[in-house]
């Protein structure tokens, strides 16, 4: 087991790639909840990070944090994007600077059909993929262009999350459980369509409770337990050690 190193953005993986994100020393608090509690891990250029632990290990406070929204509250540490100091900034520079939250609820907009939740994302610059470049990797999506997109199954209201994110110009994509409520061959869609996203060079984080299928698809695992990090290596490890999996992840 491998335990986080002391921040350093130049810091190298494995091979000669320098860090991308930079996550160091992360406090951040609901109210006098401390939440996120000296959170450090690197993600490189092009890898997708699972970001795992128990309900209530701070996974989603740590991806919020990390985009700069509201709640929680960070009150120290720093968080960089490719040189880019994001936590210096409100939540709709972060977005600027090319951060992509997609949150556990996926905030479809009612009254909207697809294509028009997708231009909506596009109605300001920077602008990312085109619509058929999307309906490209997202067939189905084209599919249903016309179709309101609140009315769309659940796999398809991921697919449409993750498709609006990529309609911006984004440097990294942070994803809160979206396997959450899906069929086992909706989940392998999806880990499909996600593994298509890094193969376009796209760096992503992904919080999952369904471990098993965030570690099978990422290159490397952190995992919390009570807001601190107990581990930071590669997913194959964690896939491989039972104990580490039983005492911080109940499977």
């Amino acid at each position: 087991m491998t335990t986080t190193a002391p921040f350093d953005p130049n810091a190298n993986h494995a091979s000669t790639a320098p860090a991308f994100l930079s996550v160091w020393e992360l406090d951040a608090y609901y109210g006098e909840s401390y939440i996120v509690q000296k959170v450090s891990f690197n993600v490189h250029e092009g890898e997708i990070l699972a970001l795992l632990g128990r309900n209530g290990a701070g996974k989603t406070s740590t991806l919020r944090a990390i985009a700069r929204v509201d709640d929680p509250e960070v009150r120290h540490g720093e968080v960089w994007l490719d040189h880019k100091p994001l936590h210096e900034m409100k939540s709709f520079q972060a977005a600027g600077a090319g951060v992509a939250l997609v949150p556990e609820d996926r905030r479809i907009i009612p009254g909207l059909t697809v294509e028009e939740n997708l231009r909506l994302a596009q109605i300001a610059p920077p602008h990312g993929w085109s619509l058929d470049r999307i309906y490209e990797l997202f067939p189905r999506l084209g599919e249903r262009r016309k179709q309101e997109g609140v009315t769309l199954s659940g796999g398809e209201q991921q697919m449409l999350a993750i498709a609006r994110a990529l309609a911006r110009d984004i440097k990294i994509l942070l994803l809160d459980e979206p396997y959450e409520g899906l069929a086992p061959v909706i989940v392998q869609e999806i880990a499909k369509t996600l593994n298509m996203i890094r193969d376009q060079g796209i760096t992503t984080i992904i919080v999952e409770q369904n471990a098993v299928a965030a570690l099978k698809l990422a290159d490397r695992a952190v995992i919390l337990d009570t807001g601190s990090v107990v581990f930071d290596g590669d997913a194959k490890e964690v896939l491989e050690n039972q104990a580490l999996r039983e005492e911080y992840l109940a499977i």
